[in-house]
């Protein structure tokens, strides 16, 4: 899970295994694979960050298949 803020400056928390991708319109936009749109005054960098961290935190980076490393045999 990942902490984001609204516009109206509360705070709320995402699954970051259902965001599909994070763009700026100028207002950042999260997009969920359920197809839900959410506006957030965190950063596309930010958002980013923060979804690295997550997957790092699950350790779903440490396969080097996900990576894009080659066959570690």
């Amino acid at each position: 899970m990942i902490k984001v803020t609204r516009l109206n400056r509360t705070t709320f928390t995402l699954n970051a295994l259902y965001i599909e991708k994070v763009e700026s319109f100028p207002d950042t936009t999260i997009t969920l694979t359920t197809g839900s749109k959410y506006i957030v005054l965190d950063t596309v960098e930010e958002v980013n960050s923060r979804i690295i961290e997550f997957y790092q935190a699950v350790q779903l980076l440490s396969n080097p298949h996900i990576r894009g490393e080659e066959d570690e045999e």
